[in-house]
């Protein structure tokens, strides 16, 4: 690809129409969790000493084109501010253009909500080129957004030169080392509900990658597809022949599949319910599997152990609760551990994923963990993701 960063162009005096994601969560009309605020703002305060202005665009929720004062980005204003250690002026995009060309080098704005405008979804030429007024060079810093052909994140690209920001570059690096290129031993770890979800992600990485090893309700598909008693267990039955077209793919680019050799079962679906461990073909009639056993969690630890790529999207149970997150801990940590000691590259990715990371208490230490979701998941899908080819194909020069 044939993308620029803006960190490699002279910023000084020049307005910067920045993409973010400045989605958070939200609690009593305040931002719980400011943690994407802070990432992005961590990449734009280079370019703030470096004599640049930013004019920032990002959505909040799903307004589906309409205003909707509680999604409103004046929520979120103050922690920008903070987060970036200037004050952040605020207009709506009518009132966006005067604000713009007021800017001084070293100051910001932060415009409202771009999905509260119908032609937002749309990717709508008009308002990207409302947007593209705003400013000189355009950023885009929201890789979480690149699966979505929109008007702030890929008509806009075609208007002006167009540049990627730090966090869309230090992405872009991490899922192209881990998927891209691998250094082998390569291992994908892929958990989660549902087979028939992630049909396209299964095949893609087992022409990528050496080593898949599948745990969740997926794996139960796959002992399924063996044979195995599922008793109440989540498995998806008419997915068998699913499995076998991966399992297929799989022989045919020498990429081995694990799957557990023993599993916790349970009668009841709750935190701290009675449990106990037996084979992966021994599930009891009245029992459901809610965690790869403790078998099963060494010898993916000697999988892991191997490797030089570990790349990981979905848990390996049910891993908000006790006992049954034992497995997906485990293996967590057991990354973390390899990644720390400089033995191999880790990037993990998915909403799941990085709730399990954090209950682990090991997100710090993994090369890279992608706050993205369905971005991750479609580029793990080997898609070509629109805002992304926008930025491939933008204008190179102002």
């Amino acid at each position: 690809m044939s993308i620029r960063a803006i960190t490699d162009l002279d910023v000084a005096g020049r307005r910067l129409v920045v993409r973010a994601d400045l989605s958070v969560p939200m609690a009593e009309g305040r931002v719980s969790d400011a943690t994407r605020i802070t990432r992005f703002a961590e990449g734009m305060k280079p370019l703030l000493a470096r004599g640049a202005a930013l004019v920032i665009l990002s959505h909040f929720g799903r307004p589906k084109g309409a205003t909707d004062p509680a999604l409103s980005l004046r929520y979120i204003r103050d922690d920008l501010s903070r987060a970036l250690g200037c004050p952040v002026k605020f207009a709506s995009l009518d009132e966006a253009g005067e604000a713009a060309a007021a800017l001084q080098p070293g100051q910001v704005l932060l415009v409202e909500n771009v999905r509260f405008e119908p032609g937002e979804e749309r990717n709508d030429p008009a308002l990207a080129a409302r947007l593209a007024a705003l400013g000189d060079i355009y950023v885009n810093d929201a890789f979480s957004c690149a699966h979505r052909a929109h008007a702030s994140t890929a008509a806009i690209a075609e208007l002006m030169q167009a540049t990627a920001g730090p966090l869309m570059m230090a992405e872009l690096a991490a899922l192209t080392r881990a998927l891209e290129v691998p250094q082998p031993p390569s291992v994908a770890i892929v958990g989660g509900a549902k087979v028939s979800s992630k049909i396209a992600v299964l095949k893609h990485l087992v022409t990528k990658v050496d080593h898949v090893i599948v745990g969740g309700g997926m794996a139960n598909t796959f002992l399924f597809a063996d044979g195995a008693p599922m008793g109440r267990s989540l498995h998806e039955a008419d997915q068998v022949e699913t499995v076998k077209a991966i399992r297929a793919l799989a022989a045919k680019h020498g990429c081995t599949i694990h799957l557990p050799a023993d599993v916790v079962v349970a009668r009841e679906f709750k935190a701290r319910a009675a449990s106990e461990t037996v084979a992966a073909n021994a599930c009891p009639a009245d029992a459901m599997i809610l965690d790869a056993g403790p078998a099963a969690v060494a010898a993916f630890r000697d999988v892991l152990a191997g490797a030089r790529t570990i790349l990981w999207n979905g848990p390996l149970g049910a891993f908000e609760m006790e006992p049954f997150d034992a497995a997906t801990v485990a293996l967590a940590r057991t990354a973390a551990d390899l990644t720390r000691a400089g033995l191999c590259v880790s990037v993990a990715g998915g909403g799941d994923t990085v709730a399990a990371l954090n209950a682990a208490g090991v997100t710090a230490q993994f090369t890279y963990v992608s706050t993205a979701g369905g971005a991750f998941l479609e580029w793990l899908e080997g898609r070509v993701l629109p805002g992304i080819a926008a930025l491939d194909a933008a204008p190179t020069a102002a």
